[in-house]
């Protein structure tokens, strides 16, 4: 596919073509999809393999009708770097069923990333007609579709010994994006269940549960107590910076703290809230809809509001 400064409109049909282009055939990494919708909406239901960009609605706002760069609005550095470098061919832009480009506001963020796309990537850039709606009843099973779409992942465990397994020790730790997973104490003791998901290092945000597997993954432990003084978010950078480390050397990372309720859940939230770009109110929801028991005590809930100001202001 030849490189052009102009957006070309495909279908459904001609997408499914390029993806099943055997790849002895491509002059680059091949098709890179990126999904506009938000990030809620794109964990529930998205085209394999695709990516999520959003940009948060207070810069959208205040930005007005200036240029925007592809920087605002791919929180993803390595892929921002590779679109940049040209290694993607096409480039293929996707929201929610819009039919064409024309129908595209400018102030939308698909025709803002389109607008970026042909300023600073050197590829052909595409517009997918009817988008992830269209694609998904044409092609579903190329498409992801979340098991977490309610809240009823979580099933009682039979009585042992007359007693119940209280809920947030029951199956395994959730994972929440395919490096990153989220549990309780109990879970993390577990060398089977680790190995089972893959888990090679662990972050354990509590004062008081030990680290049993030090000589086989890779530990970081932030001493903190689940009480109204503690103060969680001066533990936010080296959480995300340890989360980021295990996620680039190819890793898996279980978050836990006693019972991956408050502690553990708070910095999961700060962590998809930095990662994704998005506010507290939609990671959350995209976290309850794995761990239903997720609590973050009130103080806790107080700091990642302020936590989210620093995310939607970074540009």
């Amino acid at each position: 596919m030849t490189t052009s400064n102009e957006t070309l409109e495909i279908s459904a049909n001609e997408l499914v073509h390029v993806l099943r282009s055997p790849k002895d055939l491509r002059t680059s990494a091949g098709c890179v999809l990126l999904d506009c919708r938000p990030f809620l909406a794109f964990s529930v239901a998205h085209i394999c393999e695709s990516r999520n960009v959003n940009w948060n609605s207070m810069l959208r706002r205040r930005s007005k009708s200036s240029v925007v760069c592809l920087e605002w609005l791919i929180p993803d550095k390595a892929l921002l770097g590779r679109l940049r470098r040209g290694e993607f061919c096409p480039v293929v832009v996707v929201d929610e069923s819009s039919r064409s480009v024309t129908d595209l506001r400018a102030e939308s963020l698909a025709g803002m990333l389109l607008a970026a796309l042909q300023s600073e990537v050197q590829a052909q850039i595409c517009f997918l007609q009817g988008g992830v709606e269209g694609f998904l009843e044409a092609y579903p099973e190329l498409c992801y579709n979340s098991p977490f779409s309610s809240f009823s992942n979580m099933e009682p465990e039979p009585a042992v010994t007359g007693r119940k397994t209280p809920a947030y020790d029951q199956g395994g730790p959730v994972e929440l994006l395919p490096f990153l997973f989220l549990g309780s104490a109990v879970h993390s003791s577990r060398r089977e269940t680790l190995a089972a998901a893959g888990i090679t290092a662990v972050l354990n945000v509590s004062s008081s549960c030990p680290n049993l597997y030090e000589e086989e993954l890779l530990y970081l432990r932030l001493t903190v107590e689940d009480n109204l003084a503690a103060d969680i978010r001066a533990c936010f950078s080296t959480a995300i910076a340890f989360i980021d480390s295990v996620k680039e050397s190819g890793g898996r990372v279980l978050v836990h703290c006693q019972a991956g309720i408050s502690r553990s859940a708070t910095i999961c939230l700060a962590y998809v809230m930095q990662a994704q770009r998005v506010k507290l109110d939609e990671a959350f929801d995209f976290v309850k809809r794995r761990r239903q028991v997720i609590s973050p005590n009130l103080a806790f809930m107080g700091q990642l509001l302020q936590f989210e100001t620093d995310v939607l202001c970074q540009g």
